[in-house]
């Protein structure tokens, strides 16, 4: 990795300044992300034996142990957020899609107009799927970085990132999707209320969508205004046989070859899933979206044997994910954990400190405040809710406020939250690390400011909304 030596002006302002601040945040105080899960385990432990009555170091560990490998366990949601990842990634790898993405890449002609490229495509995907979002900007990033020699490409990686800010309010936001499903492991409102929250009361509420416009137009202009005065060169390896196809087999096809580029039976499969999910009335939600990437990488890839290399490829990227998310289940367990039947669990406590001073027209604010707080330690965003939601679902009952409208807006103050801290917090740049070859310093002086702006207009929403719903 090489940074240019000259600058190309010499001026020195705020955005600078906010670079060195991040610098030092994450070269000093910013442990790896599996750590912050640990630590945030032992403060909720260290919680729960002083404010539950009555607990317990075999209670506590029982209900730990219930979380992370136990019948409590979120085994399945986490596989469900990593296959969203996967299969995202798989889908921009096929051909169609890769020739798409050299042709937009070949439209900028500075580095400003890459980086808002970047972000734009990364945004706009985000909203259809977090997966393809955040990886297909760092795909465009990267085909930009190869024909202009001279931009600076941890600018352009942070640009691409800061589309997933607004991925809690697309059609992939976990949050919103499980409010749907009745049978959703985390669908915190229909286990506390029995009933399920549609669309229309989350992602595409007035108030979602407008936030949204705001946002997406701030962060151009501040990407407009924050471009670096120096270069930094991408590692040469990221090209390294990037655009080169996986060499077919010569000579006479053995029969498992032959099997591997029947390319049938991918159509098979997607016309297989198309055909449930209208049978199913079009249900969108963690599952079907997942199904609806899947088939739809398996037909653009065309063949068997290179669908599979190319998910195979793309699951390289999952491990830290694999790593933390057994812990969240233990968060939840220690949340939930109570000595008996007539004491308070550490969320009903932290609930009732919540509502506290709070009114139904704050309370959304509060949670959204508390949410970015949370996703510090709690980087994802249907894990998040498993941990936060019960308590922003009983500060809202405790309020009296029970219809789908308020408890939606509650479960979108904690899914824009963790929109707002991503931008601060590295677990889901690693992703794009691992693609652009960067380290987190090099792209993470650029995001806070990303951070400063979504806390100011979601902030604002969560203060709004409450009177207009």
């Amino acid at each position: 990795m090489t940074t240019s030596e000259e600058p190309r002006t010499k001026r020195r302002g705020v955005m600078q300044a906010l670079t060195d601040v991040s610098v030092r945040y994450v070269e000093r105080l910013m442990p790896d992300p599996y750590l912050f899960a640990v630590v945030l385990t032992v403060i909720v432990a260290a919680l729960v034996a002083f404010l539950v009555k009555g607990a317990t170091p075999s209670g506590m560990l029982k209900a730990w142990y219930g979380g992370v490998w136990g019948s409590q366990n979120i085994f399945t949601f986490a596989l469900q957020m990593v296959l969203i990842l996967v299969t995202g990634y798989t889908l921009a790898e096929a051909p169609v899609l890769k020739r798409a993405i050299v042709y937009i890449a070949g439209k900028p002609n500075n580095q400003v107009q890459a980086a808002l490229l970047c972000f734009g495509v990364s945004a706009a995907l985000h909203l259809l799927n977090w997966g393809l979002g955040l990886v297909a900007g760092a795909l465009i990033a990267r085909q930009i970085a190869k024909r202009l020699t001279d931009v600076h490409f941890g600018y352009l990686i942070a640009a691409s990132f800061m589309g997933f800010l607004i991925w809690t309010q697309g059609l992939s936001s976990s949050i919103a999707l499980a409010n749907t499903d009745g049978s959703s492991p985390i669908n915190v409102i229909h286990k506390m209320t029995g009933m399920t929250v549609p669309l229309s009361e989350t992602i595409f509420a007035p108030y979602s969508w407008l936030s949204v416009i705001v946002v997406v137009a701030v962060l151009a202009l501040a990407i407009w205004r924050m471009a670096p005065t120096q270069s930094l060169a991408p590692d040469p390896a990221i090209f390294e046989d990037a655009d080169q196809p996986p060499a077919d087999p010569k000579g006479k096809k053995s029969f498992a070859e032959w099997l591997e580029n029947l390319w049938i039976l991918n159509v098979l499969m997607f016309a297989a899933g198309i055909a449930y999910f209208w049978i199913s009335d079009f249900a969108l939600n963690i599952s079907s979206m997942i199904m609806l990437l899947t088939i739809t990488s398996a037909l653009l890839h065309r063949t068997p044997i290179r669908f599979i290399r190319a998910f195979t490829g793309a699951a390289k990227v999952s491990g830290p994910l694999l790593l933390q998310y057994p812990l969240y289940g233990g968060l939840i367990g220690l949340l939930g954990y109570h000595a008996t039947k007539d004491t308070k669990p550490l969320q009903t406590l932290l609930a009732e400190a919540l509502v506290h001073g709070a009114s139904e027209y704050t309370l959304p604010f509060f949670t959204f405040v508390g949410s970015l707080i949370i996703s510090l330690f709690v980087p994802s965003g249907g894990g998040h809710w498993a941990v936060q939601g019960p308590i922003a679902v009983d500060s809202a009952l405790a309020l009296g406020q029970h219809s789908p409208g308020y408890l939606g807006l509650m479960s979108m103050a904690v899914a824009v939250g963790e929109g707002v801290a991503n931008m601060i917090q590295p677990f889901w740049l690693l992703p794009l690390l691992a693609i652009a070859k960067l380290n987190v310093r090099q792209v993470m002086g650029f995001t806070i400011v990303a951070f400063l702006i979504g806390f100011v207009v979601l902030g604002s929403t969560m203060l709004i909304a409450p009177h207009v719903i």
